[in-house]
């Protein structure tokens, strides 16, 4: 276990700079946050792309800041600074204020950091000093949307950690943010510009419901939060990640569905079903009877350089006990049986003007399936990460689990943000459940 004072020693020349376009993107040009984008503001993500030194061989840092001025022309809306208009609704007045860079060093190797990150006790939370702490508020326009940390390791190994404002768009949407800034360093153009923003307009306005309105099962309102976009919570949240092999897929696969070949969905599904009955069976009080399901929407035709949310959120509801449960039923119900509410989450918000302040991830259980985001697409000179490491801020004291891809073919990484006091007990009984020493 590394000690606050250790951590704080680790890094050592540490600067910060602003970024932005490279060319002026016009006076008055805002940009609209949809309904969707608006419940997601009190949440951010925190990705980490691991390289080695080949990676950045021959590139100073000025190299790499000339190709982010490129990039960011396409994807100038991350650079703005959110306003409230005469409603109170948020947007994004694009006036190219910048992206937050920080650049630091490490005492540690590659190699020793990494093996450092699997210590059981460290895992997450040391992972956490390679990413800028993010909160929009209480200015807002003084809060950058994105935070880059470029991080240097004794080796010549570098780490690139992204804070993302989940207003600006959902998991995939930042993961193909990131993968255009590589082929900006390979003095390529994304595929698209980012469609352009907007001239302000007279402000939308809604009608005060006629009926009282009940709230999506996938949401919970919190606050009101004003402009510091911070998630209340009354207990401290803990991460922690279980890395999957093959074998240990297959073994789990086959303890909860039986012989079911290698299906990205069925895997998911059989990890949902046997964290959610770990949480009922370990979990003071009632048993968590619904959980939210978010992934991506493979019916959507996403346009390259469009950032936005449009992930699917579905609820699952379980009208038995889920610890007497058998895992296959629970596994058939999150693949089977998801409610989609999405439409619901965005009729709440436009019925209030897109004012009220939400939380998705951790209202209920949550489990986000980030098989179809790019992580590994990232490159520089040629080189893919060895690893990414990923988590969340702003999360609900339900919890939510996240499943990404490993860096490895048929891999998984499953990252648990939960209720500290539920921590140690979840550990032991997911270890045994997923038959991990």
């Amino acid at each position: 276990m590394v000690s606050p004072k250790e951590e704080e020693t680790l890094f050592y020349g540490k600067k910060i700079s602003s970024v932005g376009p490279g060319r002026v993107t016009g006076e008055h040009v805002i940009h609209e946050p949809t309904s969707m984008d608006l419940a997601m503001k009190l949440h951010y993500l925190k990705t980490v792309y691991y390289f080695r030194s080949q990676a950045v061989d021959g590139l100073t840092t000025m190299d790499i800041k000339e190709a982010i001025f490129t990039w960011l022309n396409q994807f100038y809306q991350t650079c703005g600074r959110f306003r409230r208009g005469e409603s109170g609704r948020a947007y994004v007045k694009c006036n190219d204020c910048g992206a937050r860079f920080i650049e630091a060093h490490c005492g540690k190797s590659l190699d020793e950091w990494m093996e450092m990150r699997e210590e059981e006790e460290v895992e997450v939370s040391i992972e956490r000093q390679l990413v800028p702490s993010q909160v929009i508020g209480p200015e807002l326009p003084f809060s950058p949307l994105v935070l880059f940390q470029l991080t240097k390791f004794r080796c010549g190994g570098v780490s690139v950690g992204l804070s993302w404002a989940h207003v600006m768009g959902d998991p995939f949407s930042a993961a193909e943010f990131m993968n255009a800034w590589g082929q900006a360093m390979r003095a390529q153009k994304p595929a698209q510009p980012l469609k352009q923003g907007q001239t302000p307009t007279k402000p939308e306005t809604y009608p005060s419901p006629p009926t009282p309105f009940k709230d999506p099962l996938s949401i919970k309102r919190v606050g009101p939060v004003g402009d510091n976009w911070v998630s209340p919570n009354n207990c401290k949240m803990e991460a922690f990640s279980l890395n999957l092999t093959t074998k240990q897929m297959n073994h789990l696969q086959s303890k909860v569905c039986g012989q079911v070949g290698t299906n990205p969905i069925l895997v998911f599904g059989s990890i949902c079903a046997l964290i959610w009955k770990a949480v009922a069976k370990i979990r003071n009080g009632p048993e968590p009877k619904v959980v939210t399901i978010c992934k991506n929407d493979s019916r959507s035709q996403r346009e390259k350089g469009i950032l936005g949310n449009e992930q699917v959120i579905s609820i699952v509801k379980a009208e038995f006990s889920v610890t007497e449960a058998k895992p296959k039923e629970l596994a058939e119900m999150v693949i089977n049986q998801a409610e989609d509410e999405q439409s619901l989450i965005r009729e709440a918000m436009e019925r209030e003007g897109g004012l009220p302040d939400i939380v998705v991830y951790g209202a209920n259980l949550t489990f986000v399936d980030l098989e179809d985001a790019d992580l590994y697409g990232l490159e520089f000179n040629g080189q893919k990460p060895i690893y990414v490491g990923y988590d969340m801020a702003g999360i609900g004291e339900e919890g939510v689990v996240l499943v990404i891809p490993g860096p490895k073919d048929a891999t998984k990484v499953v990252t648990l943000i939960m209720p500290e006091s539920e921590v140690f007990e979840l550990k032991s009984e997911l270890k045994k459940e997923f038959s991990i020493a």
